[in-house]
């Protein structure tokens, strides 16, 4: 369990923190010259069970709220203290409102110094404490009197810390991937580079490699220390150091996480479920400019009100933020805002979504994606999201974007497709209706193209589906092939009660013609050589060639050039073994050399390959698509020619 102090300057935290631990978080000289704490303070201690307490101990300065929440964000238990001389401060009720906007439901408060007051002065403050706390999340916490110069009261502090922290159950994050806030960053003789933070969620080992966000830098866990103590595994609710080798001092600063490279992320905008503190004095509307505390990062900001159009005090609604510079952000992460001067707290809530679109943000659409996103589990939140997604999820976004490293299921009837390039899922309904689509849109062509064996893939596409992405297409199609209700020839799709019948003329051109195509080898056959070559008129060749590729028993690479099935097959066997061989990527030079072909009839075979789905264009470069599996189960395509 992590305590996290709070309260007004000068009202005993670092003193009380050391009554209970017996260590002086004041680590810096002008702290200690000062009496005043100045940064984040660190102590431990053990309670009977065993169990280690970790404190975080904040400044308690105005002017030092924003180190205050660096360190209060990762808090379990809260630890507020009021003076018993001096009552309640204004620090007093902004601490409380972070501590409240942070969701904190568990505490203490301590009316420290009543050595120096008398009964009635304590029996005053405590009233006042109680009518402050009515209406926050802490409210009805207990008040408890003590004094760390005579002892009073901390035994029976320490009692209520032991046992909170034997209530204190697994981690509501523990089984997401690891995620710890870097609060502070230095160098260790014979160690090297050290940084130190709260673990938000999950659990990290020695040898892992993490990411630094934002950013892309990467470093191998060396060693950790967990509540002050030499550990190989440290997990989600513990104040941890970890040491790191690949990375220096000077590339780390707070506000940065570290992660597991999977769910690497940053963002500029993220929307969110805000509340307005009941404190304010007027409504939230757009525009207006915030420093947005995340984590241990501060960065200033301007609100988007999405719903309702403007936030009374104490409501609760959705906004969008949008940041100055990108920040490490995750669903359900804790977010605290400040005004403009960073004079008071404004509001605070829980991300909902930390990619968040610059535009369409308040339609309906959109609202029902918040709405999905507002669920209590992942798993709830992705079949609602599935629901409600016309064109379908990127999983892996979605996945790290809850702090996951995989989506490990999805709900009945959905339709997956996953390769080394993409994760993506329609959900069930929208499934039903995009095949329902396609069998329509297939049933209208045949109509009006009796002639033709039907669409290729690519224009299918356009035409049925055309903002469905291309790897869903794909296990679209493939879902409604292996359900016979359209069948596949070549690049064609058709119905199966559907097909192009050639006349006897066109038969027997299509034997005639059969031994020069596969003689052309990989240059392929023309209309006019093929016409000349067999003494047949050119027009006739051309509409015989033309109904043989449409029924999948010719390839058409570029008008009039024509290659049989075998030849295909084995120029994506050259294709597909130039791609391993370069990390995927088919340079047309590359498959120039491999093939003998010249410069420009290589390009026009990639293009082919291209349109028909066994390639896609990425700048200059063809790449294989993982997932395709044409000409795989032709067994003409053993070896080139």
């Amino acid at each position: 369990m992590i305590v996290g102090t709070a309260g007004h300057i000068d009202h005993g935290k670092t003193t009380l923190v050391r009554a209970l631990t017996g260590v002086d978080t004041d680590r810096l000289p002008e702290e200690k010259q000062r009496g005043v704490s100045i940064e984040l303070g660190y102590a431990f201690t053990d309670a009977p069970d065993g169990q280690r307490i970790g404190f975080i101990d904040v400044p308690g300065h105005e002017r030092l709220v924003h180190t205050m929440l660096a360190g209060a964000t990762g808090i379990d238990f809260a630890l507020l203290l009021v003076a018993a001389d001096d009552g309640v401060m204004p620090q007093t009720r902004e601490h409380l409102a972070v501590l409240s906007l942070l969701g904190l439901r568990r505490g203490v408060v301590a009316l420290t110094k009543c050595d120096r007051a008398d009964a009635a002065r304590l029996r005053s403050v405590a009233d006042d404490v109680a009518a402050l706390l009515e209406g926050t999340s802490l409210a009805g916490v207990p008040v408890l009197p003590v004094s760390a110069q005579t002892g009073e009261g901390i035994e029976a502090l320490k009692d209520v810390l032991f046992q909170a922290a034997r209530e204190t159950g697994a981690h509501a994050r523990l089984n997401e991937s690891f995620r710890l806030a870097v609060d502070r960053a230095f160098t260790l003789d014979g160690v090297g580079t050290v940084v130190t933070g709260t673990v938000h969620a999950g659990q990290v080992r020695v040898g892992d490699e993490l990411q630094l966000v934002p950013g892309e830098r990467r470093a191998r866990v060396r060693s950790l220390h967990a509540q002050n103590r030499a550990v190989a595994t440290a997990q989600a609710g513990q104040r941890c150091a970890v040491a790191l080798a690949g990375v220096e001092r000077q590339e780390i600063e707070r506000g940065q996480w570290l992660c597991l490279p999977a769910m690497a992320m940053a963002s500029e905008r993220v929307d969110v479920q805000l509340t307005l503190w009941q404190g304010e004095a007027r409504p939230l509307r757009s525009g207006a400019s915030v420093h947005v505390h995340l984590g241990s990062a501060s960065v200033l900001g301007t609100v988007a009100v999405l719903d309702p159009p403007a936030l009374e005090p104490g409501q609760s609604g959705r906004v969008q933020l949008v940041l100055r510079k990108p920040l490490g952000v995750w669903h359900g992460d804790r977010v605290v805002l400040r005004d403009a001067s960073a004079s008071r707290t404004l509001a605070g809530g829980r991300v909902l979504d930390p990619c968040a679109p610059v535009r369409y943000r308040r339609t309906p659409q959109r609202l029902a994606e918040l709405d999905a996103l507002s669920q209590p589990d992942a798993r709830s939140r992705l079949a609602a999201l599935l629901a409600v997604a016309p064109q379908g999820l990127d999983l892996r976004r979605f996945a790290a974007a809850q702090g996951q490293a995989v989506v490990d299921e999805l709900p009945a009837g959905a339709l997956r497709h996953s390769d080394a390039h993409a994760d993506v899922a329609l959900g069930a309904a929208q499934t039903e209706q995009a095949e329902a689509r396609v069998v329509q849109v297939l049933a209208d062509y045949h109509a009006r193209h009796t002639e033709e064996l039907g669409p290729d893939s690519a224009r299918l596409r356009r035409l049925a589906l055309p903002r469905l992405s291309e790897p869903l297409w794909r296990a679209l199609l493939a879902r409604l092939q292996a359900a016979a209700r359209v069948q596949v020839r070549g690049a064609f799709v058709h119905l199966p009660e559907h097909g192009v019948r050639l006349s006897a003329t066109e038969e027997r051109l299509a034997q005639k013609v059969a031994a020069p195509l596969l003689a052309a080898g990989f240059e392929g056959a023309w209309v006019r050589d093929l016409a000349r070559d067999s003494g047949e008129p050119e027009a006739l060749m051309r509409v015989t060639l033309v109904r043989l590729s449409q029924r999948g028993e010719l390839y058409q690479v570029v008008k009039d050039l024509y290659y049989p099935p075998a030849t295909m097959a084995r120029l994506a066997v050259i294709a597909r073994t130039v791609a391993a061989g370069q990390g995927g990527a088919v340079a047309a030079a590359a498959f120039r050399d491999a093939t003998g072909l010249g410069r420009k009839r290589a390009i026009q075979i990639l293009e082919h390959f291209d349109r028909i789905g066994l390639l896609r264009r990425v700048g200059d470069a063809h790449w294989l698509r993982a997932d395709s599996q044409l000409f795989l189960d032709d067994a003409r395509a053993e070896a080139p020619l």
